[in-house]
């Protein structure tokens, strides 16, 4: 009993330290996953709360596993895990039961996981935790009181600190589709091998004034004129991996022009600088007009990707500009503005603009 006790409190409070830890990496990630719960339940007077709901929801997950592990305030903490874990595992049900959201984001971007994984992981992390609960079994603490609280209170500080870091200078880990070496348009296109969805057609008849349902491979053995059809719709059997890693990605002028193939096709360097808005323009106006004015010592384009074109056209030249989904650039550019330094469709490195100093040159 003490051998299992402890290998649950380990495994529990492991999780708990590395998906916290994960999703720190990119807390505006899982702010955009919020965003998508609170906009299928109507909560959206918790929109602008949703980045502070993640920053806090990371510090919560490390600190509880680490208590957990290190046994500070034991009781307590494993009574809080078990909160934290019913919550989370009526998210994931949610997920997986409503098809309203594809992903709970459980470990973020780095780690995707099926509606079904993420829910049995979760059904899993709750029994432990209620045995751990109930065992009735006191466990040695490996520190003092003291050691243990402050292990506690420096994992706090220390998981703030990463997030506020990577909020300024882009996530350590760029686990996306736009992450430095990849090429845009590759991931663009539907992997090789790639199953598409597989649906079947299921018919609907009414028979003794109940309805019926059922697929060409099923027909009711007593089939007959007695059957009334109502009507028929595809139902997914199977879903496929036909999705490509991008989509919607499309880049276009003021006028309206597409022109994402024209850019992405260009055999020398060019830089895009994804700005999804210019609240913050002050920050970095300055500096941009300095990058534009090396690159074009070198000849080499710059253009503003945003989804604010009216706006863009009263701060930079016209012809600069570029129309792109907000969506896309939330995805591509976790930092507002971030830069991409760009041969054809690869992405030869990309940095936030508190950095684009540093990183002056690749414009060599």
């Amino acid at each position: 009993m003490k051998i299992s006790l402890q290998i649950c409190r380990w495994i529990v409070g492991l999780l708990f330290i590395f998906s916290g830890l994960i999703k720190a990496n990119d807390p505006l990630g899982l702010s955009y996953k919020m965003l998508e719960f609170f906009d299928a339940w109507g909560w959206h007077l918790f929109d602008h709360y949703a980045l502070s709901f993640s920053i806090v929801m990371n510090v919560l997950e490390v600190t509880a596993g680490l208590s957990l592990v290190v046994g500070w305030r034991y009781e307590l903490t494993i009574r809080f895990l078990l909160l934290l874990i019913g919550f989370f595992t009526f998210l994931t049900a949610y997920v997986l039961f409503s098809g309203k959201i594809k992903e709970c984001g459980c470990f973020g971007d780095c780690i995707p996981l099926s509606g079904n994984a993420t829910f049995f992981k979760d059904v899993a992390l709750l029994l432990m935790i209620v045995f751990i609960l109930y065992s009735g079994q006191k466990i040695r603490r490996p520190f003092r009181k003291q050691i243990s609280f402050s292990i506690v209170v420096i994992s706090a500080m220390l998981t703030i600190g990463i997030q506020s870091f990577v909020l300024t200078h882009l996530p350590f880990i760029d686990c996306l589709p736009y992450k430095k070496g990849n090429n845009i348009l590759n991931e663009m296109k539907v992997p090789a091998g790639a199953v598409s969805d597989s649906f079947s057609i299921v018919f609907k008849y009414k028979k003794n004034g109940k309805i019926i349902e059922f697929d060409k491979s099923h027909f009711p053995d007593d089939f007959d004129s007695t059957y009334e059809y109502v009507d028929r719709y595809q139902k997914l059997v199977r879903a496929g991996n036909s999705v490509p890693k991008i989509v919607d990605f499309a880049l276009q002028t003021l006028s309206g022009n597409d022109s994402t193939k024209e850019i992405l096709s260009q055999k020398d360097k060019y830089i895009l600088l994804f700005a999804k808005d210019f609240d913050n323009v002050n920050e970095w106006q300055r500096q941009f007009a300095e990058i534009v004015k090396v690159a074009k010592q070198k000849n080499i384009p710059v253009f503003v990707v945003t989804a604010d074109a009216n706006k863009a056209a009263f701060l930079f030249e016209k012809n600069t500009i570029l129309k792109c989904d907000a969506t896309v650039i939330k995805t591509a550019a976790r930092v507002v503005p971030t830069y991409f330094i760009m041969q054809e469709a690869t992405i030869i490195d990309k940095f936030s603009f508190v950095d684009a100093t540093s990183h002056l040159q690749y414009l060599n």
